[in-house]
């Protein structure tokens, strides 16, 4: 909808990196989270599951795996992502030159795509940036691994 306003627009797809990145492997997996809510009950979550449902169950990876992660927004709000400990790129077709972010807003009905590289141990909160929606149940853990360790 923007495309014919008379002055000029920022996303992401106009954003570039001012130095080129080190990593440059192709991701091992990919994996898709879709972003779900319903409003009338002021529920937030990823893939249809509250925080609370899933406390226990953490999003795994191992240390230094790269993953493709596609955010799918099936909800009519925005949603600003956010990754703990660690940056990503997001793929806009800029190569090396992809912006790097921690946190990347999915527009209502949108997707967002980055490449991920899990390079911190540890666990790590993985949670909608706007905090009543962290509250209601949107967040996860991510837990990153030695490769093998199944704790």
């Amino acid at each position: 909808a923007l495309a014919d306003v008379p002055h000029r627009t920022l996303d992401y797809r106009k954003l570039r990196s001012l130095t080129p990145h080190q990593e440059g492997r192709t991701p091992s997996r990919r994996m898709e989270i879709h972003l779900t809510g319903n409003m009338e009950r002021y529920m937030w979550s990823f893939d249809g599951k509250k925080f609370s449902a899933v406390s226990d169950e953490p999003i795994r990876f191992a240390y230094n795996e790269r993953v493709r992660v596609k955010l799918i927004n099936n909800t009519m709000m925005a949603h600003p992502i956010h990754l703990h400990g660690h940056f990503f790129e997001l793929v806009t077709g800029k190569g090396d030159r992809s912006p790097r972010k921690h946190t990347v807003l999915v527009q209502p009905g949108g997707t967002a795509s980055f490449d991920f590289t899990a390079d911190a141990l540890g666990d790590w909160a993985f949670h909608c940036h706007l905090l009543y929606h962290m509250h209601a149940g949107m967040m996860r853990v991510v837990s990153v691994r030695p490769q093998g360790d199944a704790k």
